[in-house]
């Protein structure tokens, strides 16, 4: 039996990772959490223990890796408390460094790591050069510890942050939506391939280091995913594509919203394109699906309308 300690276990990906090594009888899955009751979704799971840690603790790491063959750090931040770049820098490059020195220390063999297309030091944003100095951690972490680098483009899939949110602000705004950096291009990927890219470099074991950049089979600008989320969902959309300099201003407006839904330093973001260089994909034998062929499942109004008659039905009314 193998045990498998998981950090960002109870986000978007996690939650799909936990739930796909479950089906491992060879495999325990320790989920460091800062709260397991909210971590509902995992308890059902056999062979899934959901453990209360602070992760940015090293001790608290050394005591949770003491053991495991494996370590998986999934955790990330789209969004900082303040403006200088500190809460990028503890939530991925410190975290990160923390996580290599607890792993080596207690003899872990192999550890994944999720990263983002983009990620550089020399990056236009504080999430992308922070993603990138984690990054570094990992590699200058070789021979003693196999690290894996995940280099997913924008992520979709039912419970997605990406095309529910467009969807919610089309349904709000009657289908007209003022878009920054409209020209910006993705290569979104389907949650089940990243995982599937996850599952399929664990099972293989410590076998050095490298990185997988993974992208999907269709390329949209930001544009072409705004209106293709809006016919979908039934909706529509009109796009507004805005000049820098009033989208500028629109990000710094919203910087200071609460929730940020969009932020200077996304914006900073977006000025490169999020596509791959290397086919991660091809090299894991993952033929990824299309996010056409999937989104209507659970953004098309008759799944809306399904999930409405549930949710009433679950209330009693």
């Amino acid at each position: 039996m193998r045990t498998i300690c998981v950090l960002g276990g109870t986000g978007f990906v996690g939650t799909q990772l936990a739930a796909r090594l479950a089906r491992h009888d060879d495999l325990r899955i320790r989920v460091l959490t800062r709260d397991p009751a909210r971590a509902t979704q995992l308890a059902v799971l056999p062979g899934v223990e959901r453990v209360l840690a602070n992760v940015h603790d090293l001790a608290t790491l050394r005591r949770e890796f003491e053991g495991c063959s494996a370590v998986i750090n999934l955790v990330g931040i789209l969004n900082e408390t303040g403006f200088s770049g500190r809460g990028f820098e503890q939530a991925h490059a410190e975290l990160t460094r923390k996580v290599v020195t607890a792993a080596r220390e207690r003899g872990v063999p192999q550890l994944l790591q999720m990263s983002s297309l983009g990620a550089d030091a020399q990056a236009p944003s504080h999430y992308l050069r922070s993603k990138g100095r984690a990054e570094q951690h990992v590699r200058d972490a070789a021979p003693s510890l196999s690290g894996s680098i995940f280099r997913p483009s924008v992520i979709f899939g039912a419970q997605d942050s990406l095309t529910n949110r467009f969807a919610k602000l089309l349904r709000l705004t009657g289908g007209i939506l003022p878009l920054a950096r409209a020209g910006s291009r993705f290569a979104p990927i389907f949650v089940d391939d990243v995982v599937t890219a996850l599952e399929s470099v664990l099972q293989r074991g410590a076998a050095g280091s490298t990185s997988y950049d993974l992208c999907g089979p269709d390329v949209f600008t930001l544009r072409e995913l705004v209106e293709f989320v809006g016919l979908t969902a039934g909706s529509g959309a009109r796009v507004l594509p805005l000049p820098d300099a009033i989208a500028r201003v629109q990000a710094f407006v919203m910087d200071f919203v609460p929730g940020r839904p969009f932020s200077t330093d996304n914006y900073r973001s977006l000025s490169i394109d999020s596509l791959c260089r290397d086919n991660g994909c091809a090299r894991l034998g993952i033929e990824p699906t299309s996010l056409r062929a999937v989104a209507a499942s659970w953004l098309g109004p008759g799944e809306r309308n399904a999930r409405r008659q549930r949710a009433r039905a679950e209330r009693g009314g």
